[in-house]
């Protein structure tokens, strides 16, 4: 992560106040804009900025920048914003900052572009050495010799690299890539080969592409399998390497020439980058791989992906749409499009759309799934019930990555007042994936609720808490069974590390307090339930816990 800081630390300056070359805070002179000054534009562009709205920053500074263009401190977060919108002027600006790592890879993108790979491998040689270029660095170079018809070159700037070093799988890749390119299949099988063996669990992106270059080599079987094993989630992404997409994946190259690779090597990057929580990172490696490679799938889900992050939903789903319906990305992007409208409000455009998709691959569970998730959280139980039932039945043979589709029918069911059928659902996920602990907390704290196999629950909470120790709601339930076998003193101290996990739960409040109660604490107790309805509680359970503020707590516990 120290690695990647030095590149955006080069991007803006972290003063509070624009200075002129003086040193004195800029004049409220200039061009009115959003706020009418200098100043005022810079501060609405630098909250923006902070606020990931990239529409309004490059805005707002750009204006700023026309009032008075000689600000250094101006200069860097125009270029940042404008970089980080998409803007042409981010180009105009690089040419400012011969200092600033981002303007650098913005003037060698220019380069690229426009097929001047000299001055591209000059300037790739030019790259800092420190932070997130140094990954990039051979990688861009090698291109750029690849560019002018130097592959022989450009492998062996690779070779050492792939065979030895931190960054092994991705020179490793790249090599694979210009030797596919340069239709050179063995080479590019023995590269790849190098790469899987650094990622025994690759992306998927690696996958796809190490699925083509193998499929070219004359491995169809090996490269079969390598997009099986990522078919076996349920997760949307696997879309992407099931029929009809497959055979995009495989006999199509995703390389057709050094910009393309460029922009593969941005977008790995920015991908590694959302993975340590680094968005605003990813979203200028995202918009620098956009700038070689309009339209670029992975590209375009990656800022996506961050723009999400930030709450900039229509523009993620704006974003999503620009992925053509011919790219084996193009399922996976609608499926994110429908969350991003039910997330938006706009639930019915949403359905609607998992609908005509689950129409358009009748044979795959993905959509069906999606729309069940959705259904469940807006309260529809039953219908979720029916819609995942018809997941499943797309999902024949059942694997074992399908528990996710038995939990969350059994959870439906179970909300919808059919117990018989969520057990038996519940208890299939856990054939599936035995030690899965949302599973097992949710069906042993359903027991535990019904007064029910209360060892068997126990032992399972255990093994939940367990794995995650740090979660509240398996904290509850294991406290919440301990207290239906009678024994307090452990139920006690269960519940309230649980609610040290989750303070500002009103159902673990609500248990703490009974539990009190029943071990003859109920000036405590009650002053739990008070909590508890401060919370806001379901209808249901605050009319309980009313109840038992009036009354105390009865006897004999069934909630």
């Amino acid at each position: 992560m120290l690695l990647t800081l030095s590149l955006l630390a080069a991007c803006a300056a972290s003063g509070s106040d624009v200075v002129d070359r003086a040193g004195r805070s800029a004049p409220s002179r200039g061009e009115p804009g959003v706020s009418g000054t200098v100043f005022g534009n810079f501060l609405v562009g630098r909250f923006a900025g902070e606020e990931q709205d990239t529409r309004v920053a490059a805005d707002s500074l750009l204006s700023a920048l026309r009032a008075d263009p000689d600000l250094p401190d101006l200069i860097q977060r125009a270029f940042v914003a404008s970089l980080l919108d998409g803007r042409a002027d981010a180009l105009r600006l690089a040419r400012r900052l011969p200092d600033n790592a981002s303007a650098q890879l913005v003037l060698f993108g220019a380069e690229v572009a426009t097929a001047r790979w000299d001055r591209a491998e000059a300037r790739a040689r030019a790259l800092s050495r420190q932070g997130p270029v140094a990954a990039l660095q051979p990688v861009l170079l090698a291109w750029s010799q690849a560019g002018r018809g130097q592959s022989d070159l450009a492998i062996a700037t690779l070779r050492p690299l792939a065979e030895q070093g931190r960054f092994r799988a991705l020179n490793a890749l790249h090599a694979a890539l210009i030797a596919d390119l340069a239709n050179r299949p063995r080479e590019a099988e023995r590269f790849v080969r190098l790469a899987l063996t650094d990622q025994p669990d690759p992306t998927l992106r690696l996958a796809m592409l190490s699925a083509g270059i193998l499929y070219r080599a004359g491995r169809q079987p090996e490269a079969a399998r390598l997009l099986d094993q990522l078919s076996l989630s349920n997760d949307e992404l696997a879309l992407a390497v099931l029929e009809p997409a497959r055979q995009v994946v495989l006999t199509q190259r995703a390389i057709q020439g050094p910009a393309d690779g460029i922009a593969e090597a941005y977008v790995a990057l920015g991908s590694a980058m959302r993975g340590q929580g680094l968005e605003e990172m990813a979203m200028l490696m995202a918009r620098l791989a956009l700038r070689l490679r309009p339209n670029f799938a992975p590209a375009l889900l990656l800022l996506a992906d961050t723009l999400a992050e930030a709450e900039r939903l229509e523009a993620a789903r704006e974003t999503l749409s620009q992925i053509s319906e011919s790219d084996p990305l193009f399922g996976p992007a609608q499926l994110r499009q429908a969350g991003l409208l039910d997330r938006l409000g706009r639930s019915d455009e949403a359905e609607a759309l998992l609908r005509r998709q689950a129409e358009a691959l009748p044979n795959l569970p993905q959509p069906l799934t999606r729309l069940g998730d959705l259904q469940r959280r807006r309260g529809r139980f039953a219908e979720a019930a029916q819609t995942y039932d018809a997941a499943i039945a797309r999902s024949q043979p059942v694997k074992p990555g399908d528990w996710p589709l038995f939990y969350a029918r059994g959870i439906s069911r179970e909300r919808s007042g059919n117990w018989p059928g969520a057990e038996a659902d519940l208890l299939r996920a856990l054939e599936l994936s035995p030690e899965q602990p949302f599973v097992l907390n949710y069906l042993a704290y359903t027991w535990a609720d019904m007064g029910v196999n209360l060892e068997r629950a126990k032992a399972m909470l255990e093994g939940a808490a367990a794995q995650r120790p740090n979660d509240g709601n398996i904290a509850d339930s294991l406290g919440w069974v301990l207290f239906r076998m009678g024994q307090l003193p452990a139920a006690i101290a269960a519940l309230e590390r649980a609610v040290e996990l989750e303070p500002r739960n009103a159902t673990i409040n609500d248990h703490l307090g009974d539990v009190y109660w029943a071990a003859g604490r109920e000036r405590e107790a009650r002053f739990q339930w008070q909590r508890a309805l401060t919370m806001d509680p379901e209808p249901a359970e605050a009319a309980r816990i009313q109840e038992k503020l009036q009354n105390g707590l009865p006897r004999a516990v069934r909630r």
